[in-house]
């Protein structure tokens, strides 16, 4: 039986106070909280197993060495990936995004070449597009969401034309909580001979993902929002797609040999990871993978639905409250507004007064915002260390504003 009470006590963060009173912690959707087993993970790399990766031959360097390529191994697992070599080590979801656009996508595109966004799209899904809508006259296509901020796969694969090469969508939104059908769009993708790249940064935290079955060409996670550290993160590549790809740093590590005149190339994963690796980030993330996997991912979805199901019979009976999105099957991930005059800002500061954070602002989803009609919203996104009584907690902090503003 999932003990989120036992849970909280793995997170040193929880039982601090602020303004005062208990934190209630709800801004994971940015980035979540580190349990202890993570935080001794990395203390412990820094202070007796320091050193190097790769080719240092001494016992220091063998061993980080090994913590850093077993966090490897823990990432291929979390995955689903078939091969070790799938998985490129990165800072996050934003390098891995942006290793595609350089490394894949630009050589692949030719001016006039589609590729398909959906609306809601974070911006690090949607800059590295547009760098190739500037450099090389890539045609941006994008795919509206329905009222209640579901999307149909079939609005995306209708949308495949004859100039379509890739599609760019997230696995699950970030400011809405909407779950895509990521698998039923790359088995039509793949049938046109269309490659799909999946921004799993939110999906990969809530929900079991498996690449393999998911059918996808590219999966990027990272790491701060997996209640690991901040710069750690993965790219999965499936394999077939690292002949069409460049490398994307140059530097130490990823080459086999250097000349005046030539260089070579080691082999993937390698050719993508120039320079010296995030070490203790990636052993930290590794840590956190161990951690949610000793959890289990089928209970902690399990547990953040029931906290998801609460919240939503709760915000029924505030009807000044304006939720965006409720997709059937959404994420534990709330966007809203009040009536009246009170702006995203305004909500957070008084909910920050009774110690709830959450976040304000257009979330790195501007379209999206444009696409609902609002400049920004509040967004209250739960974790496997959330409870209801927390949910009861922003309900009254909400309520407080209401009485406030409205």
């Amino acid at each position: 039986m999932y003990d989120v009470e036992a849970v909280r006590r793995d997170f040193p963060i929880l039982a601090r106070e602020v303004h005062g009173v208990p934190l209630v912690y709800l801004d994971n959707g940015a980035s979540a909280q580190k349990p202890k087993a993570v935080i001794d993970a990395m203390q412990e790399a820094y202070s007796m197993e320091y050193a190097n990766v790769h080719r240092g031959l001494h016992f220091l360097s063998n061993l980080a060495t090994d913590r850093f390529e077993e966090a490897r191994e823990k990432i291929r697992s979390f995955l689903g990936a078939a091969d070790l070599d799938e998985v490129v080590l990165t800072t996050g979801s934003t390098m891995g995004l942006n290793l595609v656009a350089s490394s894949w996508a630009g050589p692949q595109l030719e001016p006039g070449d589609e590729i398909l966004l959906t609306v809601m799209e974070h911006h690090a899904n949607i800059i590295p597009w547009h760098f190739l809508r500037e450099r090389q006259g890539a045609v941006l296509k994008w795919i509206d969401t329905a009222d209640d901020g579901s999307l149909d796969p079939e609005r995306v694969i209708e949308a495949i034309g004859p100039r379509t090469k890739l599609i760019a969508i997230t696995h699950m939104s970030n400011v809405l909580g909407t779950v895509v059908d990521v698998k039923r769009i790359c088995d039509a993708a793949r049938d046109r001979g269309v490659a799909v790249c999946v921004d799993g940064s939110q999906a990969a935290v809530h929900l079991p993902v498996n690449v393999a079955e998911l059918g996808c060409d590219f999966y990027a996670i990272t790491g701060h929002k997996l209640y690991g550290p901040t710069a750690s993160g993965a790219l999965y590549v499936r394999k077939e797609r690292y002949a069409e790809m460049q490398p994307f740093l140059g530097g130490g590590d990823m080459i086999r040999e250097v000349s005046k005149d030539h260089v070579s190339y080691a082999d993937p994963p390698l050719k993508f990871e120039a320079g010296t690796p995030g070490i203790v980030q990636a052993i930290g993330l590794g840590a956190a993978l161990d951690y949610m996997g000793g959890l289990g991912m089928e209970n902690i979805a399990a547990h953040e639905a029931d906290l998801r199901d609460y919240a939503m019979q709760r915000f029924k009976g505030l009807n000044w409250l304006n939720i965006q999105g409720n997709a059937p099957g959404k994420g534990a991930i709330f966007s809203f507004t009040l009536d009246g005059p009170a702006h995203a800002h305004d909500i957070s500061t008084v909910v920050d007064q009774k110690g709830i954070a959450v976040r304000a602002g257009h979330h790195c989803a501007q379209p999206l915002m444009e696409h609902l009609g609002v400049t920004a919203t509040c967004r209250a996104s739960f974790g496997l260390y959330n409870t209801r009584k927390e949910v009861d907690k922003l309900v009254s902090a909400l309520e407080t504003c209401h009485d406030l503003f409205c």
